[in-house]
């Protein structure tokens, strides 16, 4: 028997009814907020509104780009290049040969005059050219967990290819560490040796959290390819400040990194003679060096950078106020608001 018209279209129905009510069920719910009809507010950049605000941080930044070039002025800084000057004569043409001769001299003395007053302390910089310490390979190969942690000494996977060195862990291990600056540099006034303070050179950060105090280096250059400096075995890494400025990998090729400061105050005109052990070797990949002596403002070392930025950037503003206010007098637009807002407030 075939079934009534009515059981028929019972299925159908009954699916129709969920479907409507499965699209009721999965209606969001009515809100401004979800319909993005909340007020809000629509500046119009009208020229009575920039030019004045130009104007404004354009009278701000010129004297804070004057103060910053004036700071910048007081911080008196000598610096010296010597990766050649210290290369012997007969050695010019080889100085790779030079540096990777353990048996030659690497002793030089340099002279540096002091231009104007120096007040203490007075900061040792080395800086180096064309070293590009923000290389990917090169700035990975460390592993931070074991330089404060002495249960992870044997953990050396993320320090290829100076992980270990005859079998066994290096500690610190990685290419920055093998890679530590090595120059040393003596300082004297006339027959006055200037003492340097090392100490209080790299973070507090660093001392305290990033580096052990129950971590020290073991097997650390005693394999077949030396690189930098080396470490001394019984002081913690915590204590190895050298290694933990050299160890803050520089953004640019171009860098600077804090040697030490000398307590006392230089006179204009007097004569520092730096005596160098010049054994970092910068001539494999044609990179330079230099010794710096800098005071410190307001605003650390000298550079002028910041200061031209918020003289050029308050110029701009100073010139955009200036172009818009004669535009606005040489062809002025009749902007009738009401007329053009009112449609959409409705």
């Amino acid at each position: 028997m075939a079934p009534a018209n009515g059981d028929a279209a019972g299925p159908s129905s009954s699916q129709d009814g969920l479907v409507a009510t499965m699209k009721k069920r999965n209606k969001p719910q009515y809100h401004q907020f979800t319909q993005q009809q909340l007020p809000a507010c629509k500046p119009i950049l009208a020229p009575q509104t920039v030019i004045p605000v130009l104007l404004f941080v354009g009278i701000v930044f010129i004297p804070i780009g004057l103060g910053c070039i004036a700071a910048s002025n007081r911080v008196v800084e000598v610096a010296d290049r010597y990766e050649t000057a210290c290369v012997p004569e007969n050695m010019h043409n080889n100085p790779v040969a030079y540096i990777q001769n353990p048996s030659q001299d690497k002793s030089c003395t340099r002279v540096l005059k002091v231009p104007k007053d120096m007040k203490r302390p007075i900061y040792i910089y080395y800086q180096l050219d064309r070293f590009y310490q923000n290389h990917r390979w090169y700035a990975r190969s460390r592993n931070l967990r074991q330089l404060g942690d002495p249960k992870s000494a044997k953990d050396t996977r993320l320090c290829k290819p100076e992980a270990t060195a005859n079998g066994v862990p290096i500690v610190p291990c990685g290419l920055v560490a093998w890679s530590l600056f090595n120059d040393t540099y003596s300082f004297a006034r006339g027959n006055e040796t200037l003492a340097v303070n090392k100490r209080g050179i790299s973070w507090r950060s660093e001392r305290d959290h990033l580096f052990g105090e129950h971590v020290y280096p073991r097997n650390f250059q005693s394999g077949g390819l030396i690189g930098g400096g080396t470490l001394d075995p019984s002081k913690p890494l915590s204590e190895q400040e050298d290694l933990m400025v050299w160890m803050r990998t520089a953004a640019l090729p171009t860098f600077r990194k804090l040697y030490g400061r000398i307590e006392v105050d230089l006179r204009a005109g007097e004569v520092v003679t730096v005596a160098v052990q010049n054994r970092y070797n910068t001539y494999s990949f044609g990179g330079r060096k230099a010794v710096v002596l800098s005071t410190a403002g307001a605003l650390g070392g000298k550079s002028s950078f910041l200061g031209r930025a918020y003289l050029a950037g308050g110029a701009a503003c100073l010139g955009l106020a200036l172009l818009l206010t004669l535009l606005g007098l040489l062809c002025p637009v009749p902007v009738d608001e009401e007329r053009r807002l009112g449609p959409a407030r409705r």
